[in-house]
């Protein structure tokens, strides 16, 4: 099953699923954008990672940037590996949620349709949300202390708001999730999430 991790930036999805990697050895770890050598591509341009500064000015621009990151990794990774436990550092969820933060005009009911076409209609089987608090995100973001991405260097009031939109949306389309509170002890979480893909 694909089993998805939502949550804003420094709330330890990634912790979480090496943890899981280490359980299930067989599973297959990827990651949105990113995950195809068409997602490194796109990842780079999209997160400012080639040291580069790639303004994009239009907001559809970035928003079909995604869905074409999507697209192509629901093909290659999603698709043939359907019989495998397939773990992912973000989904559409996510995809959803920066969308309706980045343009108050965007439509919801358009951006879902537009997913289910970039996905061939596989919002795939289970979703584990992180949430965090305001003081604690800042905290979290500080430790980090490295250089903040394009996304995030919009603010944490801003990454607040997209971690509003992405429980809304689970919510909404009546999706099968666990919502973590990402400041519990990591073995906690752990066990939590475990117990739930079983």
């Amino acid at each position: 099953m694909l089993v998805t991790f939502e949550g804003i930036d420094g709330v330890g999805k990634t912790t979480q699923m090496e943890l899981l990697k280490q359980i299930y050895p067989n599973a297959i770890l990827t990651m949105e954008p990113g995950g195809t050598e068409f997602g490194k591509i796109l990842r780079k341009i999209l997160l400012n990672e080639n040291g580069e500064k790639t303004e994009i000015k239009s907001k559809n621009a970035e928003m079909f940037l995604f869905l074409a990151d999507r697209a192509e990794h629901y093909e290659k990774i999603v698709k043939p590996n359907k019989n495998e436990l397939i773990l992912c550092d973000r989904g559409f969820i996510s995809g959803i949620s920066y969308a309706l933060a980045n343009d108050e005009n965007a439509n919801f009911n358009e951006l879902v349709r537009l997913n289910k076409i970039a996905l061939q209609g596989d919002f795939g089987d289970k979703f584990v949300f992180f949430k965090i608090s305001q003081n604690d995100l800042e905290i979290r973001l500080k430790k980090r202390n490295l250089e903040f991405d394009r996304i995030e260097k919009r603010g944490i009031s801003y990454l607040l708001k997209v971690q509003n939109f992405m429980e809304n949306t689970l919510k909404s389309l009546n999706l099968d999730y666990i919502t973590i509170n990402a400041i519990d002890k990591i073995d906690e979480i752990h066990e939590k999430i475990k117990e739930f893909i079983k």
